[in-house]
């Protein structure tokens, strides 16, 4: 605003614009506020001061910086600041003992000298800065003749090829310590340390002409060698020649550019930076790129963009006396940042002309940091809340759930993504089957190697590369497997095996088979593409592969068909009670369906929980998916037993925490919160999910079928429910607007256009960066963090996640 600053409530301590401090005043009657302003000066080298006498007010926002350097050399800075008493706004500047009670006076110096919530934060959100060892200087280095080759490393004393340290005293190429994720090495650096004592070592594929990594063992921490170059040129390595990769190679080993990194983010080619609302890009908080890609995908879709934008008024208006707490508020506000345009501006020709003649080139001061954003969308999650990189694919699962559980209006705008799955299951003995639906918002494709079309290509590549690999030379150029979309789709659709599926027509358990189909087709298709997976070593790896992603998509023969002519239902009959063999005579409950989907506990333990952790929860939320689980696993990772082996709770232990998960009924005969969140989040009404599990003996799988083979309940017949819901769950009313009838969805005809999709280069979800490309006024473009520009050459058969929208028909 021409004013400039920051209004700050004396009373709530609260942060507010020139346009809203008015509005907060008349919602509050709160009456004091303090004024913040900071005036940048630019500096001037060579003048005398060193500053230019003209000043230019610097906006302070509550979280949408602006991207330049504000510890910069080049700027200096005044804060000025004053009281300001409403409703006439008359001002006191500050400091000002005399005018001011001696209370006011402490509250302003308290305020002024302490630091906001995000700036709380950035100490964790920066690593520290490195100090130059101590070795660096003296380091004796053994002239033993040994040359490093630019590829084919592997450690000296096992086979690995991955996480080598060149020793820099004697050359020696040897493995890192072992890391929870199950990456790392044998420790053989280390101990290589213990035995000789030499004392650094670089990590191989991090040497770039700006430096390495390199890490004293005997201080114990990564370190600055500032005599890097001459120590690896000692090894025949030159740093000016390396470029870093995904596999360490240097830059002229691979003609064209093919690796995963130089693709996706269109490296060596020159984009065209693009300006105005909507291209506007994200900071990166260190590794948030996976939260900056779906943000940027998910407004670009006008239903959000309407939602959130279009209301931010109205948001404004009724948001609660601490903002920062509001999901919608802060939705709002950064999608205002994305769509405004206010922070993405072309340079002005003046700026352009003085950077050309001092042959200098700053970076504009465009892109916003979500910084506020991201503090309140992860607070409480174990992963998200972390500096660690995070699953893109997780984070929109987690965004969706947070959209569902925070209404704005009548519109919920994650309908658009929402769609029912028809599942069949049938006894392969008695041909007998089982349909069920249940609510989905991402169709996940698997990944059909077999079905590569390039196999000759790819078995010549891997025996070339094992053979440059045993030689030491330059790795040959490689050589991606290439996938038809056709077969992924194919693989979707065929029937896979239900381990140990009990059969209620036998009675027993049997063989069972399982398809899926879409009963119905959402608005906007998001599909994954199963690329993360584990190896023979239970290790997680990424299949580094090329899908013909198809411009248009039509799925329309995937549309679920119900129960058929000639087919004859499982009877509706639970599993009996059984005596295990047990030396103490407890009885074991086991529930319907104890068949554990294996895809969904891959998934979790992927993100690095525990295998037996990753059972328990599919088990115990009645296989409805990972993101479900994933809920289970957040609010019981704190129990000892979490990684125990899954033990079916005993008959007499229905008041436990874990027979709760189960659906035992509780001595209120009320259905557990956690089971009724649960279906709250797939889009129905509260009474609707506490009728349907007391219905069902708070059987969770059961529950949902009892809601669709009930479409007209009856009203919930306790009157005090109401207001025990109203007082107890804020989003009580988050599906008012929809009756009873089931989820909210949009069907329609199952055809659709490709517009964005989020592409990951990196071997897991927890390393690596992200990128977004989006389809925009006739073209494609590129959100890489705070750059974004025209894409030349988008590479949609590297993609991770692909949005697409319905064909109208």
């Amino acid at each position: 605003d021409s004013e400039g600053g920051l209004y700050v409530c004396m009373n709530t301590f609260l942060g507010f614009g020139r346009e809203h401090i008015e509005r907060h005043y008349r919602k509050t009657g709160q009456c004091v506020y303090l004024h913040l302003k900071r005036h940048v000066r630019q500096k001037v080298p060579g003048a005398s001061g060193g500053a230019l006498p003209k000043r230019r007010n610097a906006k302070l926002f509550l979280d949408l910086e602006i991207s330049s350097d504000l510890n910069s050399d080049d700027f200096e800075y005044e804060d000025e600041a004053k009281l300001v008493i409403f409703p006439d706004h008359y001002e006191i500047s500050l400091p000002n003992i005399e005018e001011l009670p001696a209370l006011v006076t402490i509250a302003c110096d308290a305020l002024l000298s302490a630091k906001s919530p995000y700036r709380k934060q950035e100490p964790d959100s920066w690593e520290e800065e490195l100090q130059a060892s101590k070795h660096a200087k003296t380091l004796v280095q053994l002239d033993n003749g040994v040359r490093i080759p630019p590829s084919g490393w592997k450690c000296s004393k096992c086979d690995l090829r991955e996480n080598l340290w060149l020793n820099l005293t004697d050359g020696s190429v040897l493995c890192g310590k072992w890391f929870f994720d199950g990456s790392g090495g044998n420790g053989h650096a280390m101990e290589h340390y213990k035995e000789t004592g030499y004392p650094l070592a670089v990590k191989l594929g991090t040497i770039t002409p700006d430096g390495a990594d390199v890490y004293s063992f005997d201080e114990e921490e990564p370190v600055l060698d500032p005599h890097i170059a001459k120590h690896l040129a000692h090894f025949g390595i030159d740093m000016l020649q390396m470029q870093v990769t995904e596999n360490g190679l240097r830059d002229n080993d691979i003609k064209p550019r093919v690796s995963e990194w130089e693709v996706i983010q269109e490296a060596g080619v020159k984009l065209k930076p693009m300006y105005g609302p909507g291209y506007t890009g994200m900071k990166n908080l260190g590794n948030s790129c996976y939260l900056n890609a779906v943000m940027q995908a998910i407004f670009s879709i006008p239903e959000f963009q309407r939602a959130y934008v279009g209301n931010l008024p109205r948001i404004f208006d009724y948001s609660p006396l601490d903002p920062t707490q509001d999901f919608n508020t802060q939705m709002a506000k950064l999608g205002h940042g994305l769509l405004s345009g206010q922070y993405s501006k072309p340079p002005m020709k003046s700026e352009l002309i003085e950077q050309v003649m001092k042959e200098e080139h700053k970076p504009q001061h465009n892109g916003i940091s979500p910084r506020m954003f991201k503090a309140f969308i992860s607070k409480g999650h174990p992963e998200f809340s972390s500096n660690r990189q995070q699953d893109a694919q997780e984070f929109f699962l987690h965004l969706i759930n947070l959209v569902e559980r925070n209404p704005v209006g009548s519109e919920n705008p994650s309908d658009v993504f929402r769609f029912l799955v028809e599942e069949r299951t049938q006894c392969c003995q008695s041909r007998k089957v089982r349909y069920t639906e249940r609510v989905d918002y991402i169709m996940q494709l698997p990944v059909a190697m077999e079905a590569a079309t390039n196999k000759d290509e790819l078995i010549a590549y891997e025996l070339k590369r094992r053979e440059a690999e045993a030689a030491r030379r330059p790795l040959p150029e490689l050589v991606r497997a290439k996938i038809p979309f056709t077969a992924c789709l194919q693989a979707f659709s065929e029937p896979s095996n239900v381990e140990d599926f009990w059969s209620s027509a036998l009675q027993a358990k049997s063989a069972g088979v399982k398809t899926s189909r879409f009963a119905s087709f959402p608005e906007y298709l998001v599909v994954q593409i199963k690329k993360f997976t584990f190896g023979l070593d239970w290790i997680p790896k990424k299949l580094d592969v090329s899908i013909d992603m198809p411009d248009f998509l039509d799925i329309s023969h995937l549309r679920a068909r119900g129960l058929q002519p000639g087919e004859e239902e499982l009877p509706d009959i639970a599993p009996p009670i059984v005596i295990p063999d047990d030396p103490k005579g407890i009885y074991c409950l086991i529930l319907p369906s104890l068949d554990i989907d294996e895809s969904s506990v891959m998934q979790l333990a992927e993100m690095g929980f525990p295998l037996e952790a990753c059972r328990k929860a599919v088990y115990y939320t009645g296989n409805l998916g990972a993101e479900v689980a994933f809920n289970w696993i957040i609010a019981h990772m704190e129990e000892p037993d979490f990684a125990e082996p899954l033990v079916i709770p005993a008959f007499g232990e229905v008041a436990s925490s874990g027979a709760a998960a189960l659906g035992a009924v509780g001595l209120d005969n009320q259905p557990p919160e956690e089971m009724v969140a649960i279906i709250i989040s797939m889009g129905f009404q509260r009474n609707l999910a506490i009728q349907a599990l007391k219905a069902t003996n708070n059987n969770l799988e059961r529950a949902l079928e009892w809601i669709f083979s009930h479409p007209d309940p009856e009203e919930e017949s306790d009157p005090s429910l109401d207001t025990v819901d109203m007082e107890n769950n804020a989003n009580a009313n988050i599906l008012a607007e929809t009756g009873s009838e089931g989820p909210r969805i949009k069907d329609g005809p199952g055809r659709y256009e490709l517009f964005g999709f989020i592409s990951h280069m990196g071997t897991s979800t927890m390393s690596g960066h992200y990128v977004c490309h989006l389809r925009k006024e006739g073209r494609w473009v590129i959100y890489n963090d705070l750059r974004v520009c025209a894409s030349e050459r988008p590479p949609k058969d590297l993609g991770y996640i692909y949005f697409y929208h319905r064909i109208p028909s």
